[in-house]
């Protein structure tokens, strides 16, 4: 099975520690306070990485859908406007990527447009991610992968079909995958975590992860213990604040658990190897017979 080694020497894969990624995405709603509190929260969680999404809106929206009118944090507006208040600017994202730096925290991004991969290049990212909706924006798969940074692609709603597409156009080189199912929140039903085992199989040389939209920890939890070498949920500082993401996402106190959860369950699998230890002698010494 083989790692995947990000430029600055952090390892993804099995054997290595799960990369474990607070997704703020476009749950700060604008605001680049917001966005530096979350980055701040995520680390103090014990986060590996922030990921954000970044869109070029004239693109990435539907001409039918411009001028339909939103109620929004910002009033009644027309939805391309809106569109355009959640994304950040260039001194914005050098603002971000100086907090990053200073508090030693990967940060990267989704990109959902050919222009918007151009502009997160400008900051060099370690890696890059494509959004399930992606998934069979062939052209956009690829001019991602092009730049040379390991990518992950995530798999929510998609076929089996449309991920052997994905993969087929793209070099396996330092191309992570990710399970997911793409509704928000995600029923426990519909988590299907036993897709993590298949993708194993499929692509045997290539680190799986987990992209999840539940509420709740357990199961992402459970992600790990079946293989993923990267988990993903989405971030935020209030699961009330307005936002079609936030009752999806985990507020900092609970992203806290669910890494501490995630390295107890990492060293709780051990090596496989049946051994007694020191631990047990006393029990073993007053409870044998024979």
């Amino acid at each position: 099975m083989n790692t995947v080694q990000l430029k600055n020497g952090r390892m993804i894969g099995p054997g290595q520690a799960c990369f474990i990624i607070a997704e703020i995405g476009i749950n700060h709603n604008g605001s680049l306070d917001l966005a530096l509190k979350m980055i701040e929260e995520a680390k103090k969680a014990g986060c590996d990485a922030v990921k954000f999404q970044k869109r070029t809106p004239d693109i990435c929206t539907p001409k039918d859908q411009w001028d339909k009118m939103r109620d929004t944090p910002w009033g009644n507006m027309r939805y391309i406007d809106y569109r355009y208040k959640v994304e950040f600017n260039e001194a914005d994202y050098a603002t971000i990527d100086a907090y990053c730096k200073e508090h030693d925290i990967i940060w990267f991004a989704s990109c959902w447009d050919e222009p918007s991969v151009d502009f997160i290049e400008k900051f060099d990212p370690l890696l890059y991610k494509m959004a399930s909706a992606s998934l069979t924006d062939i052209p956009l798969l690829q001019k991602t992968q092009n730049t040379g940074k390991p990518l992950m692609i995530s798999t929510g709603m998609s076929t089996m079909d449309e991920i052997v597409a994905a993969t087929k156009v793209l070099s396996m080189k330092d191309l992570m995958i990710a399970h997911s199912t793409s509704s928000y929140p995600c029923p426990p039903t519909e988590l299907n975590l036993q897709m993590i085992q298949t993708l194993h199989h499929m692509y045997a040389d290539t680190p799986i992860g987990y992209s999840g939209h539940e509420t709740g920890l357990a199961t992402t939890v459970a992600a790990v213990a079946l293989g993923a070498s990267f988990v993903e949920r989405h971030f935020t500082t209030d699961r009330a604040m307005w936002g079609s993401d936030q009752a999806a996402s985990v507020e900092p106190g609970g992203m806290a658990r669910l890494v501490k959860d995630i390295r107890d369950v990492e060293t709780a699998m051990g090596d496989g190897v049946k051994k007694v230890y020191d631990s047990e002698m006393t029990a073993r010494q007053r409870l044998r017979k024979v």
